[in-house]
């Protein structure tokens, strides 16, 4: 490209040979009146995914700009997101992970345009659909609203980590260009992101289905990290102290909504320790009794047939998490 790109489109990928050129294809289908760059970070794969990355850059090589890295990264301890945010050149930020894929033609263009017209807007998110790895099947969509809102940051923060697909976002990499201290600690990237965007601007949700995020995809972050009950756990405490440093970070401005997401993981943590009782009562059960039936069933299972709901949760439905 002969001109500085608007949006970077950033794909960080381990492992996601498989559904790789579907991603790209979905990048580069992409209708726009301005110039995008796609940024492909490989984090040591040990299938075929550097292969196919070489096939598009190679076929694109002023489009595509990867890095291949020979020894992996994340089992350092390394953010590995901060190697496209810090060289992406675009003045906007789309995300989407190597297992994951945009559906609509026009994503990028109407969420720019809205950008374009609405400056304090720091990120735009959208509707997406939970999808099968294999067969794609729809399993649900993430919708939170029914039209276009404005999330507010106690709504992001009270949404946690589910309430936007990540294959959504598109940020201001200028309103987002320090990235807080909690975000850089914190065990997971989406959310934080979400919350920091929030703090810097507003969040903003367009009521159109564009994406696609695949569940129950071999050797992903959700499996490797959230495989054994001892694994979720500390997750849960991971995410608690997290949600402590926002709360230092922010000045305690936000301290009610995030007290009340850091209930939720504590239920969430009462649940995996097998502390039903506790988790109906007191503080916590208002949140035992918002759950839907599905998911109340789903517990009952849980505390009585816990190797069946062991391998629900391991078919991803993720609704006992």
């Amino acid at each position: 490209m002969t001109t500085k790109p608007l949006v970077s489109i950033v794909c960080t990928s381990y492992n996601h040979g498989d559904y790789l050129a579907e991603a790209i294809e979905s990048f580069l289908m992409q209708k726009t009146d301005f110039d995008v760059e796609i940024l492909i970070y490989d984090d040591a794969s040990t299938d075929h995914s550097p292969q196919v990355i070489k096939y598009y850059e190679n076929k694109y090589p002023s489009l595509i700009k990867p890095i291949y890295q020979t020894q992996n990264q994340y089992s350092k301890g390394v953010r590995v997101e901060l190697f496209n945010h810090n060289r992406a050149k675009g003045k906007y930020i789309a995300v989407c992970e190597g297992d994951d894929y945009w559906t609509d033609p026009y994503k990028l263009q109407k969420q720019i345009d809205y950008m374009e017209e609405h400056p304090v807007c720091s990120m735009t998110v959208h509707a997406a659909d939970r999808v099968l790895s294999d067969k794609k099947k729809i399993l649900s969509t993430v919708r939170p609203e029914k039209g276009n809102a404005i999330f507010s940051v106690e709504r992001v923060i009270e949404g946690g980590g589910d309430l936007v697909a990540t294959n959504s976002m598109v940020y201001s990499k200028e309103k987002v260009s320090e990235l807080a201290p909690f975000y850089l600690n914190a065990v997971v990237g989406d959310y934080p992101l979400v919350i920091l965007a929030a703090l810097h601007g507003t969040v903003d949700y367009l009521d159109a289905n564009m994406s696609a995020y695949r569940v129950g995809v071999k050797g992903s972050w959700t499996e490797r990290e959230l495989a054994t009950s001892m694994k979720r756990i500390n997750h849960y405490y991971d995410m608690e102290r997290m949600l402590d440093e926002i709360n230092k970070y922010t000045h305690f401005n936000y301290n009610d909504s995030l007290m009340k997401a850091k209930r939720g993981y504590q239920f969430s943590l009462l649940l995996e320790q097998g502390n039903f009782k506790a988790a109906k009562r007191g503080e916590f059960r208002k949140i035992y009794l918002d759950l839907g039936a599905k998911k109340r069933m789903l517990l009952l299972l849980k505390r009585f047939f816990p190797n069946v709901a062991d391998s629900i949760r391991k078919a991803k439905w993720k609704l006992i998490q």
